[in-house]
């Protein structure tokens, strides 16, 4: 395949039209076409449907924009090394992080970064462990912030651990689970639950229940923000988990409550991850740093 032509080929997708692309592009549409109609002739394969709103991928042409997008992607990354050279640091700083650290933890670290880099363009990209650990390795990110566990299972990634996280069992401050002598798995999975939709929580909560011989609860919503998940529990009779960093200003607020129950479970440690390859450069070192930091005053602020 033509590296070229799965440029152009991204570049159509990502526009909706040849005529957008080709203007993009600086090259004529009827050679953009050739362009695209050669490409499909080699695979011996259609990838774009063409109709008269526009252009759209095909599921073989799905599949070929996501190689083709990664390739552009370190193309772009590569330009932007040589351009920086060895020496200098470049002008994007890109890292990713997990949702429940992007509620405090992270914004309050940038702040302080900030102070001595105001020219600098951050890129946070907000995933699940696994998504990020994919862009890790994709070169879309220098860094990542996330938990220690299944962090090995791709080859090429080191770790240091930042701080100590906790998961709390939050309700809202007149909840009836308050009113138990003794609050235990037992008597908290007869109230409605609320879990993240997607990570670990639904694992973690099976585990936590399973080690009473505790059923699960009869009902339970799922959610994938944890904006979303606060508000909810401030508002309803639903318990949920979540850690320190996202808990924090809702719990000082009056907002939330914190239930007394505990265990080796509800602990994680938050680490940074990073290629072996592409070490972390001075810029993100420091923030890394201040997420550190964050991460320590966090959790000492609400205990």
């Amino acid at each position: 395949m033509d590296p070229k032509k799965l440029l152009y080929f991204a570049t159509i997708i990502e526009n909706g039209s040849f005529k957008k692309a080709a203007k993009r592009l600086s090259i004529s549409q009827p050679a953009l076409s050739t362009s695209m109609d050669r490409l499909e002739h080699s695979l011996g394969s259609l990838l774009l449907n063409r109709g008269p709103t526009g252009v759209t991928p095909t599921p073989l042409g799905e599949l070929l924009y996501a190689h083709a997008r990664l390739i552009r992607n370190e193309l772009e990354l590569a330009e932007e090394r040589m351009r920086c050279g060895h020496r200098a640091e470049p002008n994007v700083l890109a890292f990713g992080v997990l949702p429940s650290l992007g509620t405090s933890i992270v914004p309050t670290a940038i702040c302080q970064w900030r102070h001595r880099h105001p020219g600098k363009t951050l890129r946070v990209v907000e995933n699940i462990q696994l998504e990020l650990l994919l862009s890790l390795v994709r070169g879309e990110v220098e860094f990542i912030v996330a938990q220690t566990e299944c962090y090995d299972f791709l080859e090429g990634l080191m770790q240091r651990v930042l701080f100590r996280d906790r998961l709390y069992v939050i309700g809202r401050p007149d909840h009836p689970a308050f009113q138990l002598e003794t609050a235990t798995w037992t008597e908290l999975a007869k109230f409605p639950w609320i879990i993240q939709m997607i990570g670990r929580q639904r694992t973690l909560l099976e585990r936590l229940l399973s080690s009473e011989g505790v059923e699960w609860p009869a009902q339970l919503t799922e959610c994938g923000s944890v904006a979303c998940i606060r508000s909810l529990v401030a508002t309803s009779n639903s318990l949920s988990m979540l850690p320190a960093s996202a808990v924090g200003p809702d719990v000082r607020q009056g907002r939330i409550r914190l239930i007394d129950i505990t265990g080796p479970l509800l602990h994680r440690d938050i680490a940074v991850i990073f290629r072996k390859t592409s070490p972390i450069g001075s810029i993100g070192r420091e923030l890394v740093a201040q997420i550190a930091a964050a991460g320590v005053t966090s959790e000492n602020e609400i205990v």
